[in-house]
């Protein structure tokens, strides 16, 4: 059974309630679309399944069983989805791409292999003349992304191979700070460490109570260099070392009361208010757009070259130390523990 209506904020768009399998969902779809089989951009569900940022559902078949898209298409048409690799989700909806981080079984954590997929995502997107915004999210709810996947850097014998793996962050970081276009942070859970430090670099960010963002980086014995850096401006230098010392992560409500979390709404809101955000943002004179971006890149370059010139050689000490691995050996340890 389901029901249509029209939602004001989403010009072109109707809404489709209706039950499949005992669940109840809710999907944005445009009005060209129906009567045909279609990927949706956003949808509530109501029931014990996890909710899933990106799904097919085909119109005129609803009973049959939904579906994450696992499929190697690549297609640049409107409200269609691309996986860009079976980490990266590529959805776009008219001027909005959507991004989703994929890798739900380690809470969407990357490691340099996923990072890379999502750089060279984000330059395409850059190019591509017809998206004026971009939403990041994260598959799943528990996680936008945990970070840097420990069981990488473990790995790491000397200290050279901890001072590249930190360099590399450098061109991932640029192709975020490079953007000619508004970036949004939809956080569907988790934002930790260096999904912190990202989720820092995107213009705006949406969450919920439960949308936790830290620097928990000490705890595996990684020195903190570009966290400190990004969270400074931000939340002045109190603070900055609380969190870095610590390891804290904080929730959703304490984000969004010191500034980190722009927009805090319930967690089944957090795409469509980031939709919101995004059509508002694409709005905008895009030549205004780029030179505005340009500028706040301009304004934060010289701290950002620092951090890497001084960074390189604070990480190479770490690692030839062989503490961050030790840490991360404990950390997995004491998981497997409790599993």
């Amino acid at each position: 059974d389901g029901a249509c209506d029209h939602r004001s904020n989403f010009p072109g768009h109707v809404v489709l309630r209706f039950s499949v399998n005992c669940y109840e969902l809710e999907i944005l779809l445009p009005v060209s679309s129906l009567g045909r089989g279609v990927t949706p951009v956003l949808y509530r569900c109501s029931g014990q399944q996890c909710r899933s940022s990106v799904c097919t559902i085909p119109i005129g078949l609803i009973g049959g069983p939904i579906k994450q898209i696992h499929s190697a298409t690549r297609t640049n048409a409107t409200g269609q989805t691309t996986n860009m690799t079976d980490t990266i989700l590529l959805t776009r909806e008219q001027s909005t791409a959507i991004v989703t981080l994929n890798r739900p079984e380690k809470l969407n954590a990357w490691d340099s292999s996923m990072r890379e997929n999502l750089r060279q995502t984000l330059i395409q997107l850059n190019q591509d003349e017809q998206i004026r915004a971009i939403i990041v999210t994260g598959s799943g709810e528990r996680a936008f992304c945990a970070g840097q996947d420990l069981e990488e850097t473990m790995q790491f014998k000397t200290g050279e191979e901890g001072r590249d793996w930190f360099m590399s962050w450098r061109d991932f970081y640029d192709a975020l700070r490079c953007l000619d276009k508004a970036c949004i942070a939809a956080l569907n859970g988790v934002a930790a460490g260096s999904a912190f430090q990202f989720a820092m670099l995107t213009d705006v960010r949406v969450g919920h109570s439960g949308s936790q963002m830290g620097q928990p980086e000490i705890n595996s014995g990684i020195p903190s260099v570009l966290g400190p850096l990004l969270m400074l401006p931000r939340l002045g230098l109190s603070r900055t070392v609380e969190l870095t010392l610590t390891g804290r992560m904080m929730d959703g409500d304490e984000c969004h009361r010191i500034g980190l979390i722009h927009h805090l709404v319930d967690s089944d809101q957090v795409m469509e208010k980031s939709f919101e955000v995004a059509a508002e943002l694409a709005g905008k004179p895009p030549i205004a757009m780029r030179l505005n971006r340009q500028r706040f890149r301009e304004m934060t370059q010289a701290d950002f070259d620092d951090a890497f010139e001084k960074g390189a050689a604070i990480e190479a000490e770490g690692f030839a130390s062989g503490e961050p691995q030790r840490a991360m050996q404990a950390f997995f340890e004491a998981r497997s523990t409790v599993d």
